[in-house]
């Protein structure tokens, strides 16, 4: 028996305990996800400690936000659009489909990341000071930007094709993906910035090589002999139905990423206006202790994806609904205790970005209000995630825009009218649109699981009689 016939027994998630499948997933990919943090909040970490500078070159780097987040948006649309469509072509025994997919998308990947490249270096200047940039702020954030766009197809290659290992079960290997890069970003970025003395432009050079060496690796690994489904050139040839229905389930992951950005936008304009340069340094710690705080959440929403999708490509809803609960369970209980953790020793979490005195008494009550009932956006997180997993494009994309779009970027220009201190009503959008959105779109996943699995159980009790 060869490698890839082993491999496939072995991902096989309609067997066995359904809580040790996503487990086996859910831990390797939570640590990959400790390590693709790094990537920018090592950066974050060394940037906002850059002698003599104070907190200007980490607001410069925090203006870069959005357009990193746009990147990283088009990575998940052809990237957690793909993957579920995967699983559940493998659930069905669709070898032939999966690889058409997995080929479709490298594709696109190659394509939107060119073009991105592009657009980004012909339009940054207008984008960053769009986006709240001050003459102070803006030599930091196009020092940083400039750079980081030229690594924009790496960034893509290494996000969007790792979804295809984590799907076919390998997570250790796509945790290693990450490992690679983040030890890297984790070693060149003091050598650039304190050694070589290259500032703000020497911690993208460190990404960008990081990221590239992260994208040799998922590619060497997917055209080699370890993996069940190949990149191969047959497959890559653009097909119209393929490339759609892709695009149709990764809108949700897209519009996720692209609602954050345009939430950073609005909340650092806003935030310039009222609190001015020191307020878009709070936001970038707040950001950033957000990516540390969620990263376990997404490796349990992640990890519980391939085998939801998997057991729905294969018919077997009791072990969905196992799935659902236990995924569920896991991010609510964990989100309430961090809620607490950081309401109590809000100072630790600042300081691994920034111990400046005055960054540090405004920072406090902002995270404090910004992290209210922390919990109710793990209930956003499980409802997309099966949502996603299910193929079920429409309800994923529709709560992703409900929460950024419809509740969050009005309130935070509306709440600074109307609360003083007007800087806080910025920070308050935010817990506002956990409770609302994060209720609804669980609510309603519930509801929409519920009847879907009750139809095709009667199938199977029909088509068994």
């Amino acid at each position: 028996m060869d490698t890839t016939d082993t491999s496939k027994k072995q991902n096989d998630f309609s067997k066995g305990s359904v809580v040790g499948s996503i487990l086996s997933l859910a831990l390797p990919m939570t640590l990959a996800q400790l390590i693709n943090i790094l990537y920018n909040v090592v950066d974050r970490m060394y940037i906002g400690r850059i002698p003599g500078q104070g907190s200007l070159p980490l607001t410069g780097l925090g203006l870069c936000m959005p357009i990193v987040s746009v990147v990283i948006a088009f990575a998940n649309l052809f990237g957690t659009g793909g993957a579920p469509l995967c699983s559940i072509a493998r659930g069905k025994g669709d070898q032939e489909g999966a690889e058409r997919i997995l080929g479709n998308a490298f594709t696109m990947l190659l394509f939107t990341g060119a073009l991105l490249t592009l657009l980004g270096l012909l339009f940054k200047k207008p984008l960053l000071y769009a986006f709240g940039a001050s003459d102070a702020t803006y030599p930091y954030a196009d020092s940083y930007l400039s750079v980081y766009l030229l690594g924009t197809l790496f960034v893509m290659m290494s996000l969007g094709m790792n979804s295809y290992i984590n799907a076919q079960g390998f997570a250790r290997t796509g945790m290693l993906t990450t490992l690679i890069g983040a030890v890297l970003n984790l070693l060149l970025d003091p050598l650039f910035l304190f050694v070589f003395h290259m500032g703000i432009r020497g911690a993208a050079i460190a990404t960008v090589i990081s990221q590239a060496v992260s994208a040799l690796w998922t590619i060497r690994f997917l055209t080699g002999p370890n993996t069940i489904l190949h990149i191969r050139t047959s497959c890559m040839k653009p097909c119209l139905r393929t490339i759609r229905d892709i695009t149709a389930l990764g809108l949700s992951g897209f519009m996720m990423a692209i609602t954050n950005s345009i939430v950073q936008v609005v909340c650092n304009a806003t935030l310039s206006v009222y609190g001015g340069d020191l307020y878009v340094g709070v936001m970038t710690v707040i950001n950033s202790i957000r990516e540390i705080l969620t990263m376990p959440v997404s490796g349990i929403t992640n990890g519980s994806q391939p085998v939801i999708s998997y057991n729905y490509g294969a018919g077997k809803n009791d072990r969905i609904r196992t799935a659902i609960r236990f995924m569920a369970a896991s991010c609510i209980g964990y989100t309430t205790v961090v809620w607490g953790i950081l309401h109590l020793f809000p100072v630790f979490f600042i300081h691994l970005f920034n111990t400046q005195p005055q960054l540090t008494e405004a920072a406090v009550p902002a995270l404090r209000i910004y992290y209210f009932g922390f919990f109710m956006m793990s209930l956003q997180f499980s409802g997309q995630a099966v949502f996603q997993a299910l193929g079920k494009a429409r309800y994923a994309i529709f709560f992703s825009i409900l929460r950024k779009v419809v509740i969050v970027a009005p309130l935070t220009l509306l709440l600074p009218k109307l609360i003083s201190p007007s800087v806080n009503g910025v920070f308050l959008a935010e817990p506002i649109s956990n409770f609302i959105g994060g209720a609804a779109c669980f609510g309603t996943m519930l509801t929409v699981v519920g009847r879907l699995l009750r139809c095709t159980d009667t199938d199977v009790k029909e088509a068994s009689s």
